[in-house]
């Protein structure tokens, strides 16, 4: 029998909506001849060094934190110290003032502090006059790490080109009043929530592609099932549970199908479950122990663990369950396969 209940607490809402809240106002959003500063593909690209004043106004000085924050982390910016700009952060920017410095990138602006924040950002490259980006963003004062965060983004894809990570959401299980629960944090590791779904144990949590649902496993009743938590529409529901031990895999690319492995049948063998009809396919049947889908991102193979060849090691196939290969050799004990974002390691 399905289980289903609302979540009832509203502030959970503000998670996954959020963008919602955002209201932008462009002047100018681009980069400059599509012109890439930093190639992340390449293993001999070096750091890029940036200026990245406190930003004028309340809120100023945290906002443009969470910015140096997000951006040194990736590797792949060089922070020059605020003690050695020479233009005055009121001054209008002057590429000759930097190019001694060494500097590449001169990240300025402003808030405004009335009912909301409103954020005025100029992202210039030192090379040239006009700014590569130049943008307002707006949201209340309750969003300020959020807004700080979505600014880092488009200042990382204007120099990368590629989407930055820092508006993502980790979820996570941990401990929750003496059983295991589900919580989301900041990828930071800020802004802990509490999402008040738990179990005697609860593992696996994984997102749907489009970030609005994860699926995970709980014991609950001393049955093993899979729930699908869906922030839509605040609900959650059991997708899937029988005897043995039931572990969620990933989702598939459309978000209507995840990978499972269950042993409902004796050892652990491979699933897919569409969430649509709730049928179940099965793809694997081997004397050993078959556990950890990870699907690729474009939904053709899965990559997953089995001790078939005396030790755990990672194995790859078709997503229909065919070509089954082994891909690792070195180690006895390899476990927890993950895709690149591309699909290419």
């Amino acid at each position: 029998m399905k289980e289903k209940f609302k979540i009832q607490n509203s502030k959970f809402k503000i998670i996954f909506f959020i963008l919602a809240l955002f209201t932008f106002h462009f002047s100018l959003f681009t980069a400059v001849e599509a012109k890439i500063y930093i190639d992340i593909t390449s293993p001999s690209s070096k750091k890029l060094p940036i200026a990245i004043y406190d930003l004028e106004g309340a809120l100023g000085k945290e906002i443009s934190e969470i910015l140096r924050e997000d951006l040194i982390f990736t590797g792949l910016f060089m922070y020059i110290d605020k003690a050695s700009y020479i233009e005055d952060p009121a001054q209008a920017f002057n590429p000759q003032n930097w190019k001694p410095l060494g500097i590449e990138a001169v990240i300025k602006g402003s808030v405004s502090d009335g009912k909301d924040l409103a954020v005025t950002i100029n992202l210039y490259d030192t090379s040239e006059v006009r700014p590569i980006l130049s943008k307002q963003y707006q949201a209340g004062k309750d969003l300020m790490r959020q807004l700080a965060h979505n600014i880092a983004n488009d200042i990382y894809q204007a120099l990368t080109g590629m989407p930055g990570i820092f508006r993502t959401k980790i979820a996570f299980v941990a401990e929750d009043d003496g059983d295991k629960g589900i919580y989301l944090m900041d990828w930071d590791g800020q802004q802990i929530r509490k999402m008040g779904l738990k179990g005697k144990l609860v593992l696996t949590p994984h997102w749907s592609p489009d970030g609005t649902k994860i699926v995970y496993s709980s014991e609950r009743g001393r049955q093993w099932g899979l729930y699908l938590l869906d922030f839509q529409i605040m609900t959650e529901k059991r997708v899937f549970a029988s005897k043995g031990i039931n572990m969620a895999g990933d989702f598939f690319p459309q978000g209507d199908k995840v990978a499972l492995s269950s042993s409902k049948e004796g050892t652990p063998d491979l699933f897919i479950l569409s969430l649509k009809d709730l049928a179940l396919k099965k793809l694997t049947s081997s004397y050993g122990i078959d556990v950890s889908p990870a699907v690729s991102p474009d939904g053709n193979h899965i990559a997953f663990v089995s001790d078939r060849g005396g030790s755990p090691q990672i194995y790859l196939m078709r997503s229909d369950g065919s070509d089954v290969r082994r891909v690792t050799f070195e180690g006895s004990y390899n476990t927890s396969p993950s895709w690149s974002p591309k699909g290419d390691r």
